[in-house]
């Protein structure tokens, strides 16, 4: 199943990210590695984060997302996450 997820960023997230980012990023490269992360990243300015997932189930993306040093942090401050339906 696809997964869509959608959050916002903390207010100065460019700044506040910085000490977490090495770690955050290696955290997405071994998702993507895993083939469960289609693509994530920021919307221009940071104020949103947008990001597919392929994976099993709500709750697999749910772990991978709350489990995130951006999550954990406050970095993100919001997330949506919803199953999927591509049309094209």
């Amino acid at each position: 199943m696809r997964f869509v997820l959608w959050g916002t960023y903390c207010e100065k997230a460019l700044e506040k990210r910085a000490p977490y980012r090495d770690k955050h990023l290696a955290g997405l490269q071994q998702q993507k590695d895993d083939g469960v992360l289609v693509t994530l990243g920021p919307t221009e300015g940071s104020t949103h984060v947008f990001g597919i997932y392929e994976a099993e189930s709500l709750e697999q993306v749910e772990i991978l997302v709350k489990g995130d040093i951006y999550w954990l942090n406050g970095i993100w401050t919001a997330v949506e996450i919803y199953p999927w339906i591509q049309a094209f």
